[in-house]
């Protein structure tokens, strides 16, 4: 059994045109709830062997937030092609994830991470800011993740 659990980053501050999209911070918002949904995940019990996020600012803050409060201790995975990533990108550096990791942490961006969903399960909202989606694939290989054999599970919400 693999477990996905997608995450979109935090709430991001408010920013002028001259900004670079990549160097957006969160917001006091976003932060807090980031920290509400990390908590309710760890007293659901849900275990991580590895985070990968996008090493956009607010992806980079929203990981490191999760990852102290679920006492991550590994290093964070920074993936440059989850920044701006079309779909088939997104499930092919999934596939490329090593079998000994059944419990992976996605953080990313809009609109991918939808259509990821959408692509795998029956979810058909948009995934929220701060919100993770668990899904199960009955499967011992992530070069094996299909739609035949996923199953979303819940969506956790910080509010």
């Amino acid at each position: 059994m693999k477990t996905l659990y997608v995450m979109r980053h935090a709430q991001k501050i408010e920013s002028n045109s001259d900004e670079y999209d990549y160097d957006i911070e969160l917001s006091e918002k976003g932060k807090i709830d980031s920290q509400n949904v990390a908590n309710k995940f760890k007293n659901l019990g849900n275990k991580i062997d590895l985070i990968v996020s996008s090493p956009a600012i607010r992806a980079r803050q929203t990981a490191e937030i999760v990852s102290d409060i679920l006492d991550y201790k590994k290093n964070i995975m920074y993936n440059e092609v989850i920044y701006q990533a079309f779909l088939n990108e997104i499930i092919e550096s999934l596939t490329y994830t090593f079998d000994t990791v059944d419990n992976l942490l996605l953080i990313g961006h809009n609109p991918a991470l939808t259509a990821l969903l959408i692509t795998f399960t029956e979810y058909k909202e948009e995934l929220n800011t701060s919100e993770i989606v668990k899904i199960e694939f009955n499967c011992n290989s992530w070069t094996s993740i299909n739609k035949t054999n996923a199953k979303y599970i819940i969506s956790i919400k910080p509010s």
